[in-house]
């Protein structure tokens, strides 16, 4: 809603309960938020705003030769919403700025709002850094007392550091000492809660149970609160939050028909109409609140009832009040049906004195009120800052604020000093926190005559009252919708129930323990129990934790989906090495076989084969003779397939230099003899190496509960870090050396040029091997051996694809190739 001044006041109303956001397609620009479900009584305030506006302007002695307008928002209960309303209050709604001079007052002097708590912090947060004036009428979060992070916030609602002191008194008075809390998912109820126990606990008083609402009304969390309700022996229940948090939960406490509890409400729900219906008696009557002070407004009554809806689209909203007044149209095209609701067409003559809604009901203004002293505190506030006579401001050099090039902190400044009287008489002034004075009424939920819930006040809590009486009750006016049977302080009101132990809270009276939870693997059979008793080695809690059970055997396992995989690939690889051994044997004295020592190869193959089954030792439940061979036999497996690519690397650069005349001797130190000697030498170092680590510290099974406390992992132990280092050092070292002499000899003649094939089949081995360290260090329990056979198996792989893959393709695919004319006509036509 909009009215042209010039000065304008921006507002903030929560005059929807839901949004909702519409699909987004990212094919155009979203269309913007839709705000569902009206709230009449917050539409009331935003009237009462302008109402205070209106009367205002017409004041003489008032800003006189001001004229006020306002710029007003629904935040529709959704903090973006709220926060991107603040924002474009404070920083204009134009699209084009024609005042390049930046002189002028601001888009808005000061904001009325937001009446939530977790939008006011949000808003504060930021418009604070700027000074912009913030008059909330209804967010009562202590937090925001904070000068230092809010410095230009203000509420004529006092804070809830009183209001939770307040409720305290009321249950101190009737002896109430052991008591349920709810309190919504937001600043208002996290922050009132946290104050609400700090309270009791000063008091003496205990807590049964602290349940908070969730905020997306999850149908699980509502059924897990109303258990513990059900389940507890406090018969007094106190409520921290706004109507639209709570409203599922008594939703189900009626479908439940939960009765016998004593409902204490604070101020955000103890005067909302939603809950007034004849629906909620049986359940909420006699329920105690407290409320902000009521006040009356003389005039708005009549001014509520003569509004009309208008056709300009800056004052859209008061068009969709109209349509949910009347349930009717404005659309032309006569009437439309929905649901089984037919709403008729609107005709903007409707008469709203015939209506009775908390729209036009105001016996009781309390939020509105609020409303109206908040917009009075800014008028008073711009028009001291007016009056300033210059050499006697409170400014540097006593200078005054300028009307024409008005700072918003100016403002801010004569905010923090108002003090005025409404014409209800209540006085109006803050604090140095922003704070309104701390008065409340205190209601009690009667029936009305119409089986529906009025509000009957029964009391006054004066917090600052000094050393005079804080708490004034009307016991006689109290109505009790049932007998209240509190627990004795001196007993333990509850039991905790088998797999909870009760943890006393220090310093306070003996009912107040929590049922703390067992931890994992304790368990508690006794009811009541003080201590949980921890569960033995090889055994852990069950759920409930009131039992032992057997802890599960972790291993990788034949039955294991990943030990079946692993296994079948070790198989596939085996199965691969002995193909091309018959494909070589059936092929032996061909020319591509007979190359670079035939007898070589067939090694090679075989080394493979054991780096392939060598695998099957790591599968399975870790035995002593399992653990000791798997990485014996997988390091000289290892070993014997290096060995026989470095010693094939040797023939193949001493062939190269024996064809050509200065190295014609090369072969003759360098045979088939002195082949195989190589490749034993060269093996037996390793078998050294795994000697010695076998014979002083000996891989061993383990079980180790370490990784996951709740399961026993079977592994194997290595014994010794340096022997298995030493193992792998031993590989990676001939590795490294056949790569360097495959990668110096790549450029040979293509006859005897293997050294390619050796070169990417060693970088292969090489990138597998550095990239298992790091893996297989952090990965836990049977996936470190998983890690390790996958490494095995990929630089198997690697290895008899890189070598052996190229000749198969020739003898099988290719045999015309495969002839010593072919390779020599070759190696001619090179030279």
């Amino acid at each position: 809603m909009y009215q042209e001044g010039d000065f304008i006041l921006g507002g903030l109303f929560e005059v929807h309960f839901f949004t909702l956001f519409p699909e987004l397609s990212f094919k155009s620009e979203p269309e913007p938020p839709y705000c569902e479900k009206f709230d009449m009584e917050s539409f009331q305030q935003a009237q009462t705003m302008v109402f205070a506006i209106d009367e205002i302007n017409k004041n003489p002695n008032l800003l006189p030769n001001i004229t006020l307008g306002y710029h007003l928002y629904d935040n529709c209960v959704m903090l973006g919403m709220a926060f991107r309303a603040a924002i474009a209050l404070a920083s204009g709604t134009e699209e084009y700025f024609s005042n390049l001079n930046c002189t002028g007052p601001p888009p808005v002097i000061g904001l009325v709002g937001d009446p939530g708590s977790t939008p006011s912090i949000a808003i504060s947060s930021v418009l604070g850094l700027f000074r912009v004036p913030i008059v909330s009428h209804y967010a009562t979060c202590s937090c925001l007392s904070d000068r230092k992070k809010y410095p230009s916030f203000f509420r004529t609602i006092p804070s809830d550091a009183f209001q939770v002191r307040a409720m305290v008194r009321i249950l101190s008075h009737f002896g109430w000492t052991w008591v349920g809390l709810i309190y919504s998912d937001d600043d208002y109820g996290i922050y009132a809660s946290v104050s609400f126990q700090q309270e009791m606990q000063q008091f003496g008083s205990c807590i049964s149970f602290s349940e908070i609402l969730p905020h997306d009304n999850n149908p699980k969390d509502i059924q897990r609160i109303m258990e513990v309700i059900r389940a507890s022996t406090a018969s007094v229940v106190v409520v921290f939050s706004t109507s639209s948090y709570l409203m599922p939960l008594i939703d189900e406490v009626v479908l439940q028909n939960l009765t016998g509890r004593q409902w204490i409400a604070s101020e955000a729900w103890a005067t909302s109409p939603v809950f007034h219906t004849p629906r909620y008696l049986p359940f909420l009557g006699g329920t105690l609140g407290i409320a902000i002070r009521r006040g009356e407004i003389l005039g708005l009554q009549e001014f509520l009832l003569h509004i009309h809806a208008s056709n300009n689209p800056k004052n859209h909203m008061l068009k969709i009040f109209w349509e949910n007044m009347f349930r009717c149209s404005f659309e032309t095209w006569g009437k439309e049906t929905t649901g089984q609701q037919e709403k008729s067409v609107c005709t903007g003559q409707e008469d709203l004195s015939t209506t009775k809604t908390p729209y036009t009901d105001v016996s009781g203004l309390r939020a509105s009120y609020n409303v109206y002293k908040a917009v009075y505190a800014l008028a008073h506030a711009l028009h001291d800052l007016m009056e300033c006579e210059e050499g006697k401001g409170p400014f540097d050099g006593n200078s005054c604020g300028n009307i024409t090039n008005l700072n918003p902190w100016q403002l801010v400044h004569y905010l923090q000093k108002v003090n005025f009287n409404t014409g209800f008489g209540d006085h109006v002034s803050f604090d140095e926190n922003g704070d309104a004075l701390a008065i409340y009424d205190v209601l009690n939920w009667h029936p009305s005559s119409d089986g529906s819930i009025r509000l009957h006040t029964v009391g006054v809590v004066n917090e600052g009252a000094g050393t005079g009486k804080v708490l004034t009750l009307d016991e006689g006016a109290l109505y009790w919708n049932f007998q209240i049977k509190n627990p004795p302080r001196s007993v333990c009101s509850e039991s905790c129930p088998p797999g909870t132990r009760q943890a006393m809270r220090k310093g306070l009276p003996i009912c107040c323990f929590d049922c703390l939870p067992c931890g994992d693997g304790e368990i508690s059979n006794a009811t009541d129990s003080t201590e949980c008793m921890t569960c033995p080695d090889e055994f852990w809690s069950n759920f409930d934790k009131n039992q032992c059970i057997p802890k599960e055997v972790e291993f990788l396992s034949y039955e294991d989906p990943l030990g079946i995989s692993l296994t079948t690939a070790s198989l596939l690889g085996t199965c691969f090495c002995a193909l091309v051994m018959i494909i070589f044997a059936l092929h032996h004295n061909t020319p591509i076989v007979r190359a670079n020592n035939s007898e070589l190869s067939f090694l090679l193959l075989l080394s493979l084969k054991l780096c392939f089954l060598c695998v099957l030792l790591f599968i399975g439940q870790p035995q002593l003779w399992t653990c000791q061979l798997r990485h014996a036999v997988f390091g000289i497996s290892f070993v014997l397939c290096i060995s026989s690519i470095l010693v094939k690397t040797m023939v193949v650069i001493a062939v190269f230099k024996s064809s050509r005349p200065e190295g014609k001797g090369a072969m003759k130190w360098f045979g088939a003899a002195q082949q195989r000697c190589t490749v034993l030498v060269l093996t037996a170092l390793q078998v050294v190496i795994c000697a010695v680590w076998l014979s002083n510290a000996s891989p061993t099974p383990i079980k180790n509960n370490q990784y996951i406390r709740s399961k026993i992992v079977y592994e194997c132990a290595i014994g010794s870090v340096a022997g298995f280092s030493l193992l792998l050092g031993y590989i990676g070292l001939l590795a490294a050396i056949s790569f360097l002499l495959a990668f110096l000899a790549r450029n040979l003649p293509d006859n005897f040029n293997e050294a390619k094939f050796i070169t990417f089949s060693m970088l292969i081995f090489c990138a597998v091997w550095i990239a298992f360290v790091p893996a297989y260090v952090s990965s836990p329990g049977k996936y470190a051996v998983a890690v390790e056979i996958f490494a095995i198996l990929a630089s198997s792989f690697g290895l008899l694809v890189a070598i052996f893959a190229p000749k198969c393709y020739i003898i099988l695919l290719h045999p015309e190739r495969n002839t010593k004319k072919a390779i020599m006509g070759k190696e001619t036509k090179k030279r």
